[in-house]
């Protein structure tokens, strides 16, 4: 994978949030790749529950400053750094003081969705891409990891299909188990279709719960991986049937070469 370009996209990494197969996968994935010489660059939100003082984030005020249009609001994009200690990786963090200064990642107090999880969702994927854009950096491959991660490939197939940046992109999403009840919001798909998306290719967002999007997410992927053992049975028949190049899910102790294989001999 030397010289190989590789953005992660994630809901979750550790070290900054706690760990759960999302965020460890987020995290020994990118690390795997550095490893074998490959450039890397990891996003995440900036949830406030992360102490910046203690990660040593800092503002990267060239990359920061953009609005971006979420349902007809100018949102500001604030971006910030960090490196993951003894690894020199740098991880790049959306941030926005509506969407994601709140002390917890997905859920109010009592458990329940925050109402505008949809808008985060497009906003981070937003963020991330217009970032990318920035940085000048061509990404070979895009890896998604974590639903809040999600829209990313939806963006990239609909709203940046244009941007001769990304012509030779391919886009990878990791299905991990339903980490959530419910829908996200019942106007999910009214406010991804204002930005062009034709409503067809998203009509599953009609009913935006996890499975929904994840099967959104793997529509608008070149390539899928089953990331946990406890795919829902739906789930994995979905990715079966949809005819794109899939990983069953590997023991967390030898997904290294069958990653590294999928991707050399699958998506690039």
């Amino acid at each position: 994978m030397e010289d190989k370009r590789i953005l992660y996209v994630s809901s979750e990494v550790v070290p900054y949030l706690p760990e759960n197969e999302v965020s460890l996968m987020s995290y020994e994935v990118p690390k795997m790749i550095n490893d074998q010489g490959g450039q890397i660059r990891i996003f995440m939100p900036r949830y406030g529950s992360i102490n910046e003082r203690r990660h040593q984030l800092h503002e990267v005020i060239r990359l920061s400053g953009m609005n971006l249009v979420i349902n007809d609001m100018d949102m500001p994009l604030i971006i910030k750094v960090a490196s993951i200690p003894k690894e020199r990786i740098q991880v790049y963090f959306i941030d926005n003081d509506e969407y994601f200064k709140r002390k917890t990642a997905f859920n109010n107090e009592d458990g329940s969705l925050f109402s505008d999880n949809d808008e985060r969702a497009i906003f981070f994927a937003k963020g991330v891409v217009e970032t990318v854009k920035k940085l000048n950096w061509v990404p070979d491959v895009i890896h998604v990891h974590g639903w809040m991660a999600s829209f990313l490939p939806i963006y990239m197939k609909h709203y940046y299909k244009d941007d001769a940046l990304f012509a030779d992109t391919k886009i990878v999403t990791s299905i991990y188990s339903k980490s959530f009840d419910g829908v996200i919001n019942p106007t999910a798909l009214e406010k991804v279709a204002f930005d062009n998306v034709p409503t067809e290719a998203i009509s599953k967002l009609a009913e935006a719960d996890f499975d929904n999007i994840m099967k959104t997410a793997i529509d608008h992927s070149d390539g899928v991986i089953v990331g946990s053992e406890n795919v829902s049975e739906d789930l994995i028949k979905y990715i079966e049937n949809s005819q794109k190049p899939f990983l069953p899910f590997v023991d967390k102790d030898k997904f290294a070469e069958a990653y590294t294989n999928f991707y050399k001999n699958q998506i690039l």
